[in-house]
């Protein structure tokens, strides 16, 4: 497929500005298209990368509305923690760029101008909610209310997050403006709409008849949408942040998100080169689109409607979409905070960018969901990358050293065992660049892990150690092809782990090595190799722990978040209110009932006597931490009898959401008996 072209244009789905970059992100769009980029260069192949955050649409106003600031404040803080994750994870784009952008503001009003000009839009005027405090139309998002299908009360006006169920806001029971309370009014209001059905029986033959080598998620995906055909889009809204609608005298309406977004690879590219036309408007040109599966309807059917009707610009070649990744067994959420997020991931594993590139390829959802689980991030690092490709490397360099001053010995005659060994090497090599060239990352992956894998077991198989007391030319060629693969593995594994192939390179003191040298003599005799160390650490089963607690910490505040209060219990008149006696007390002594789990013997000082009372604390108090605190007591509540004790009283207590339980006490000291009314 390549040799129809002179370069590729690899874009990326742009990441929204309102929160950090998470694994699910990195296995499904960025970790792939990197490999993949990487691997055309090395190649020797033209090729721009384009990334970019996208800063526009109602996640980010809502944000900026609860926090009290600023959109573009939002965008600042997001943009720039996103961009230096992405370059300290390796992520190689050619340009980051953003579509608040002057250049993105300009060329998506061009575009749209072109298209409204040239009559590509229809116009249509519907009713839509309108919040007459806040003089402004609500999006759906800014839209609360009962849900008419599980009656949830807090539902959106686009989704119920609930029971999952798409909505119309004006399906909502009660709806009310999330910015002001008040119950919205549906007013007149004019958009323009892209008309896709216009556009389906070009998209039928463009991608069933043209594109069936893609990907089977995505064309069955495609296939869906326009058998049950298409509608025209609006790609207009009301609202004050985003892209304003280049129309004479119209205000308050910007360029939907979806519509301004994927020009954003336009006018990144455009900002990187004057060139930029090159890339876009050329037949030579391969242009791929890394996204996840929800992007798949926006890349492969609505920017290329977009695209057509503007009538310059090339259209995808490929848009290999990956699935989802999910959490310990879980669906990956921001909301929740579900997620490894990845500014923390380089603080908590600092130096181990490859490892997690290794498991998020070595168990990338190509095909369908998958599971990220953090013993097996630990597994994977410590039975592959430190077991076989680090202790293959890190042996063959050091018996080097040791027998040999650290030079590549040379190679005598080959054994049938060498020659079968180094007849393998291009075949490894081969089907790595095949898988890579289909867009099959985890098998390129576990291909070049074949070649760690052959070297490992050749040096295990002929046991140089043993041998060099008695045959040292034999071990000189042993460890010539040892180390001939150990510089095949540093050009092979670069494009899924950059940062391991340059260390390797380090200790191989090459600067640089060339995709089209290996299964060649990489390294010629008596070249000087530095000292080794070791190419990858084993991960102890406290670090993993953490990241487990972590989570587990994260379920629980979810878990919490999400228990609904108690109902209010029924009324009672003021005069039966008055009959309770509470007071203010003094633990005295505590101690355990015996042969129970919650029970506690306690003694307080209520200003009146000095009582017993038995409470149900035990589980989350010791009786040496609460001598000497202040409670609120029931004191004329009427004794009974617990495990043979009298108890005469209740002392009050809060119990949390997770059943934990708390002291209602006086804020300040005072005085024992004290009366709480």
């Amino acid at each position: 497929m390549m040799s129809q072209f002179k370069r590729s244009l690899v874009t990326t789905a742009l990441p929204y500005a309102n929160g950090p970059v998470h694994i699910g992100h990195l296995a499904g769009v960025y970790v792939p298209a990197d490999i993949y980029v990487r691997y055309l260069r090395a190649k020797g192949r033209e090729v721009v990368f384009i990334g970019g955050s996208d800063e526009h649409g109602v996640p980010i106003t809502i944000k900026a509305q609860k926090e009290g600031v600023t959109p573009q404040d939002i965008v600042d803080r997001y943009h720039n923690l996103i961009k230096k994750s992405f370059e300290e994870f390796g992520i190689s784009f050619d340009i980051y760029s953003r579509t608040s952008s002057k250049t993105h503001h300009e060329l998506s009003s061009a575009f749209f101008e072109k298209l409204y000009k040239e009559g590509k839009f229809i116009e249509k005027t519907s009713m839509q909610y309108y919040d007459e405090k806040a003089g402004q139309f609500l999006a759906d998002r800014y839209i609360v209310g009962k849900c008419p299908h599980c009656g949830n009360e807090r539902a959106y006006g686009d989704q119920c997050e609930a029971c999952g169920t798409s909505l119309n806001a004006t399906d909502l029971i009660n709806p009310v403006s999330a910015i002001t309370g008040n119950t919205p009014q549906l007013k007149e209001t004019k958009h323009w709409y892209l008309p896709l059905d216009q556009y389906e029986g070009w998209l039928k033959e463009w991608i069933l008849e043209g594109h069936k080598e893609w990907k089977s998620n995505v064309y069955g995906q495609c296939k869906s949408w326009l058998d049950n055909g298409l509608q025209p889009r609006a790609v207009t809204r009301d609202l004050d942040w985003g892209v304003p609608v280049p129309i004479e005298g119209v205000k308050g309406k910007v360029l939907y998100v979806w519509f301004d977004a994927p020009i954003g690879y336009i006018s990144a590219t455009k900002d990187l080169t004057p060139d930029w036309e090159k890339y876009w408007k050329d037949k030579d040109t391969r242009m791929i689109h890394f996204i996840g599966k929800d992007n798949i309807v926006f890349h492969c059917i609505i920017f290329p409607a977009m695209l057509k009707a503007e009538g310059s610009y090339i259209l995808p070649d490929n848009v290999p979409a990956n699935e989802f990744l999910n959490l310990e067994g879980d669906k990956i959420s921001t909301s929740r905070n579900w997620a490894v997020w990845l500014h923390e991931y380089l603080e908590d594993f600092k130096g181990k960018q490859d490892v997690l590139r290794y498991v998020l390829t070595a168990n990338a959802p190509e095909t369908k969901d998958n599971d990220f689980t953090w013993k097996d991030f630990q597994t994977r690092n410590n039975s592959e990358l430190v077991a076989i490709y680090g202790n293959f490397v890190n042996r063959a360099l050091v018996l080097t050293h040791k027998y040999f001053e650290g030079k590549v010995p040379k190679a005598g005659e080959l054994a049938p065992y060498d020659k079968e060994v180094l007849a393998e090497i291009p075949c490894i090599i081969e089907r790595v660049e095949k898988n890579l060239e289909s867009f099959h990352f985890r098998e390129a992956l576990k291909e070049c892990m074949n070649l760690a894998r052959l070297g490992n077991k050749y040096l295990a198989d002929t046991e140089p150690w043993k041998l060099i007391k008695t045959d040292e030319e034999r071990v000189k060629t042993i460890l010539n092809i040892c180390l001939q693969i150990t510089a095949d593995l540093a050009i092979l594994s670069e494009p899924f782990m950059p940062f391991s192939a340059k260390k390797l390179r380090g200790y191989l003191n090459k600067d640089s090595l060339n995709w089209d040298e290996m299964g060649a003599d990489v390294l010629p005799e008596g070249h000087q190799l530095n000292e080794a160390g070791l190419l990858f650490d084993k991960i102890e089963d406290e670090e993993i722990q953490r990241q487990l607690d972590r989570l587990q910490a994260t379920k629980k505040a979810n878990e919490m978040n999400n228990v609904k209060v108690a109902p209010a219990k029924p009324n009672i008149s003021f005069e039966d209110f008055q009959k309770l006696d509470i007071r203010a007390g003094k633990i005295m002594a505590a101690e355990k009932v015996a042969k129970t789990k919650k029970l506690m013997k306690l003694t307080i000082d209520t200003g009146i006597d000095q009582r017993v009372v038995v409470s149900g604390i035990a589980e989350y108090y010791t009786p040496e931490e609460i001598i000497g605190k202040r409670v609120s007591i029931l004191v004329n509540l009427e004794p009974r009898n617990l495990k043979g004790i009298e108890s005469q009283g209740m002392i009050l207590m809060v119990e949390d959401a997770d059943g934990s339980l708390a002291f209602v006490a006086p804020e300040k000291e005072v005085k024992a008996g004290s009366e709480i009314r």
